[in-house]
């Protein structure tokens, strides 16, 4: 069994500890608007913001939302630099990570530099690398050995920079969306996501490929898995034993999102009001974490952040099977209403708003970075 396998298998027993049991009983397995195009499910939202900005007389509001974001974090904002705004109180509770930049050099030698700064960081393998421009998990790897840094080092795009970040062994996983009005001490939770990575449980006869067209759910977006995983798919999976699908919490990557708001405390609302508070300039996004379990998670303990998103981030458990499309709007609208008034308070202690021509530049730089990125495991 090779190293990049085993990052994949554990005992079925031992899937998703820390979280609720995965519910799948019944045969409703994605909400009908599930996997509907992006562009579809957000057209009512650009009406929104069209309708907001003849308000609030500023199509651009909303980008100023997070004051020492780019673009409030709306796209292209580099994770890195959001992570390093954290000040003393906020520091302790992200996993820790470090930078470099694929250039020109061979690769040996880049990677030479890498495993040191690995060491002066006291950082140990596995890590998850992760481009530093991106959303959505694209381009984020386990990296297991110098072997694989390697890889990865070959298949990174020339002069873009990229993170390291410590491998936190926590299995849970969630979306915590944060909004917090300037001026303001204390802030509210208002979504929480539980963040499922897929697994197919083997039975020492079916290879990879059959476990996947046969589950209810991965056969539906079959071709994401298939893709990802082409030179594993006709290991046979033995007994009892499960074999995960997606690492990235991502849910266009096909993790599997469930409503996690009943974990929503005012103790864990105070432990983000003094992170947020700690992060300059930050009063709207969502913070992804692993934790070690949901009983330490409602208590605001025992909890890393992965990243920090900002005006682009969704309250993500509008994916739940189980939300109506309805819900859908409501959470959304609500949540680009909300980016316009943070803006206009902004606004009104003097922030300029930048062009859409910013916006647009930035776009296009994220879009063709993406494209160049490594597969996402």
């Amino acid at each position: 069994m090779s190293i990049s396998y085993s990052s994949f298998i554990k005992p079925q027993k031992s899937i998703h500890e820390g979280m609720p049991e995965l519910n799948n009983s019944d045969s409703r397995t994605t909400s009908f608007f599930e996997f509907w195009p992006t562009q579809l499910i957000y057209l009512p939202v650009v009406l929104q913001w069209i309708l907001l900005s003849f308000r609030y007389r500023s199509l651009s509001l909303p980008l100023i939302a997070n004051t020492s974001i780019p673009l409030a974090g709306m796209v292209g904002e580099s994770k890195a630099c959001v992570l390093q705004l954290a000040g003393d109180i906020a520091t302790p509770y992200i996993a820790p990570f470090i930078c470099l930049t694929k250039n020109t050099l061979p690769v040996e030698n880049q990677l030479n530099s890498a495993l040191s700064k690995m060491q002066s960081a006291s950082m140990n393998f596995p890590v998850i690398a992760k481009p530093d421009i991106g959303c959505r998990g694209v381009g984020v790897k386990i990296i297991t050995d110098a072997e694989i840094l390697k890889e990865y080092l070959y298949s990174f795009p020339q002069e873009t920079v990229f993170l390291l970040q410590k491998k936190i062994e926590y299995e849970a996983e969630a979306g915590i969306f944060y909004i917090r009005h300037p001026g303001q001490a204390q802030g509210t939770i208002s979504s929480i996501t539980l963040k499922y990575s897929p697994y197919v449980t083997g039975d020492g006869e079916k290879t990879l490929r059959q476990l996947i067209e046969q589950d209810p759910r991965a056969s539906k977006i079959s071709d994401i898995y298939l893709s990802r995983h082409q030179s594993k798919l006709n290991e046979v999976i033995p007994d009892n034993m499960a074999f995960r699908l997606s690492f990235a919490g991502s849910h266009s990557k096909g993790s599997i999102f469930r409503n996690g708001n009943c974990f929503i405390t005012d103790d864990l609302i105070r432990v983000f009001d003094k992170i947020s508070t700690d992060i300059e300039g930050f009063f709207y996004g969502r913070f992804d974490v692993r934790f070690e379990c949901t009983e330490k998670l409602i208590q605001g303990k025992n909890f890393y952040i992965l990243e920090i998103n900002g005006a682009s981030s969704e309250a993500t458990h509008i994916w739940d099977r189980n939300t109506s499309l309805a819900e859908v709007y409501k959470t959304l609208f609500y949540q680009y209403r909300t980016l316009f008034q943070i803006g206009h308070i902004n606004r009104k202690k003097g922030h300029t708003t930048p062009s859409l021509w910013r916006l647009l530049k930035a776009w296009r730089h994220e879009s063709r970075l993406v494209k160049q990125y490594p597969e996402t495991d």
